[in-house]
């Protein structure tokens, strides 16, 4: 006759625990239908799922593991399983699975509370939660810290767009940031990135830099606000505030991408993307002088952005070819897969205004990064509290996973 035993084994960790325990198991002929471990500081969680069949001795075998545990100081639990349990686990395995993200500088218990509340509000099953960021010394600077932990989820929620709300509303409350995502296969299979570049690559919006030097920033710096608020026509704005430039002089343009800063993470970001044979982009509706500088810097596979005109070594106020909207920017990215031959849920899309929601909500993962509230509540997923390198976590990847091969 067939038993199903459920045995958890706790203690301190030590090397042989699992082997010791594995090879009473084949001894005894038991078959191992699941299997799950983790340490936490030392401490060892293991959880075996087994099936006494009609060759194996039951009470042979529980006799066995209770040696084993007083042989290692061991603690260990055996629980009977009904068939009928078993069989409702394995009907559950087919329900859809879901990944949710949290990430912030410090996340806390009562972060893990909240979260953990509303999944089970919403009718979800939390299957695992691992720690993706590395351990932090105890006096680490906070506002240099990162920490990201990831659930993983099972069944159906009632209402998605419900869920969502409720989990930007706990972001907001407490300044951590939440991403839901199902749990396909595109998720650790993204090959192209693309980004927008000022504000989002770069700690500014480049032409109101360049309108600080030509004397006119306050009027482009309202302009700019208005269009990424969504308030304005982009194209129209764009005219209007590139017209103001009229007159500048060329070598404004280098003393300005001297002093911009790369945002926080898009260095390793990039670098660690290029190492695993990501494609990335930049798609920006600012001026392709400054998107080459970084294509240089960082090594871009593609970019593309406005071509400020300039005559006689002076701006005339106006822009070569097509500018580069919204929608521009949809279909850029569109044609960027085609070329690389990829489907559209293997893009990861990011930015931070309302020009960029048409390629956020084509990219099979679209990121608002440290975006406009308008944004930020319209982009499925959204970054505000840590760097570019964060990007990492959604996709998946632990830091040892990067830092390994650096």
């Amino acid at each position: 006759m067939n038993k199903l035993y459920l045995i958890n084994v706790s203690g301190q960790d030590r090397p042989g625990v699992t082997a010791s325990l594995t090879k009473i198991l084949a001894t005894d002929q038991a078959q191992v239908l699941d299997i799950g471990q983790a340490v936490i500081h030392d401490s060892l969680s293991l959880g075996i799922l087994v099936l006494a069949g009609s060759g194996c001795d039951a009470n042979s075998l529980l006799t066995n593991i209770e040696q084993f545990s007083q042989q290692l100081d061991i603690q260990v639990s055996v629980q009977p399983i009904a068939e009928r349990d078993y069989d409702q686990w394995v009907e559950a395995q087919e329900k859809p699975r879901h990944i949710v993200t949290v990430l912030g500088r410090v996340i806390s218990a009562e972060h893990i509370a909240r979260i953990s509340q509303e999944v089970a509000r919403h009718g979800l099953n939390i299957d695992k939660i691992n720690r993706l960021s590395g351990r932090v010394a105890l006096h680490t600077d906070q506002n240099k810290s990162k920490a990201c932990v990831e659930f993983s989820l099972r069944g159906n929620p009632a209402d998605i767009h419900a869920l969502r709300a409720d989990f930007l509303s706990i972001a907001t409350e407490f300044d951590i940031d939440i991403a839901y995502q199902e749990d396909n296969i595109y998720r650790r299979y993204r090959r192209l990135v693309v980004f927008d570049m000022d504000s989002t690559l770069i700690e500014a919006e480049v032409i109101d830099e360049l309108a600080k030097e030509a004397g006119v920033g306050d009027q482009v710096s309202g302009i700019t606000e208005q269009a990424m608020r969504g308030e304005i026509d982009f194209k129209e704005s764009f005219r209007r505030r590139v017209g103001l430039l009229k007159g500048l002089d060329e070598s404004v343009l280098s003393e300005v991408a001297e002093r911009i800063k790369m945002t926080e993470g898009a260095e390793l970001l990039i670098s660690t993307l290029r190492s695993l044979g990501y494609k990335t982009g930049i798609l920006s509706g600012g001026f392709s002088y400054f998107a080459q500088r970084l294509q240089q810097q960082l090594g871009i596979d593609y970019i593309h952005a406005n071509e400020l005109e300039i005559e006689n070594g002076k701006v005339t106020g106006r822009v070569s070819g097509q500018i580069i909207d919204g929608d521009r920017k949809a279909e850029l990215l569109k044609q960027i897969a085609l070329q690389e031959n990829i489907t559209l849920e293997q893009v990861v899309a990011v930015g931070d205004g309302a020009n960029d929601l048409p390629m956020l909500s084509l990219a099979g993962l679209g990121i608002a990064f440290r975006a406009k509230p308008v944004v930020r509540q319209t982009a499925k997923q959204a970054i505000s509290n840590l760097g570019l390198d964060g990007i990492l976590y959604l996709i998946g990847f632990r830091d040892r996973d990067w830092f390994d091969r650096t």
